[in-house]
């Protein structure tokens, strides 16, 4: 049986194998990640990963906690390197989640995001029905490019009836937006946040390379975790 100590020893080198221990340059450094700076390394900083791991051990609690209570997490990450771990790490959660660009008002005016929302699952439905046959052919060709749009930017909030409980954010210093809109709401963000982002007012920062890919995956991969577990222990009538 791995000891305690073991599985500690084997989430850091996890963390190391996915490159997660890569920060910025030092010039480009937020000064609140000064505490969880090890080292350097041909002048790029480095994480101290053993703080990193106990840190993603923290938000994975919290994460665990929301969903054992069925509550929602919305995923964010709409950096290239971010996009495919965000969309399918989400969907494999049940969760919500952008990945593309942060639409401004999508927690703050989500009355009108449900509109939007609602509008795609409406022309959806009417093209699989070939409801649109009675509109002439120029008519659908627009209809199609509206479709096209709102599936680009919606499809992913799809499943998102209300504000979610948490956010779970791919790099806060590009999702500033959302991040802004999710503190004005009160809702607690969770972020993998590397060593150039300004973590004071994140309730659950994850300092990390938080710019390649294997280590993003990796990330996403625990918070998903996370949520299965929670859901596992959930009441049925919650997960429902």
């Amino acid at each position: 049986m791995q000891t305690q100590e073991n599985k500690k020893n084997d989430a850091i080198e996890k963390l190391f194998s996915v490159g997660a221990h890569f920060a910025v340059v030092k010039s480009r450094r937020h000064p609140s990640n000064k505490p969880f700076i090890f080292g350097v390394k041909n002048k790029i900083e480095i994480f101290d990963l053993e703080k990193t791991s106990g840190a993603l051990a923290t938000a994975k609690d919290f994460v665990k906690s929301i969903a054992a209570e069925g509550g929602t997490i919305l995923f964010v990450g709409g950096k290239s390197e971010a996009k495919s771990a965000v969309r399918d790490g989400a969907m494999k959660a049940g969760m919500p989640y952008i990945a593309g660009r942060w639409l401004g008002g999508t927690l703050t005016n989500f009355s009108e995001i449900k509109k939007r929302i609602a509008k795609l699952a409406d022309l959806t439905s009417q093209k699989e029905k070939g409801e649109l046959a009675k509109y002439t052919k120029k008519e659908r060709l627009l209809i199609d490019r509206e479709i096209e749009y709102l599936q680009d930017a919606f499809s992913g909030l799809s499943t998102m009836t209300g504000i979610p409980k948490a956010l779970f954010v791919i790099d806060s210093k590009r999702e500033n937006i959302g991040v802004s809109e999710a503190q004005q709401l009160n809702v607690p963000v969770i972020s993998l946040s590397s060593s150039d982002c300004n973590i004071r007012d994140i309730d659950y920062p994850i300092p990390g390379n938080d710019a390649a890919k294997a280590s993003i995956t990796h990330f996403v991969e625990e918070i998903v975790s996370a949520i299965q577990e929670g859901k596992a222990v959930a009441p049925k009538s919650q997960v429902a």
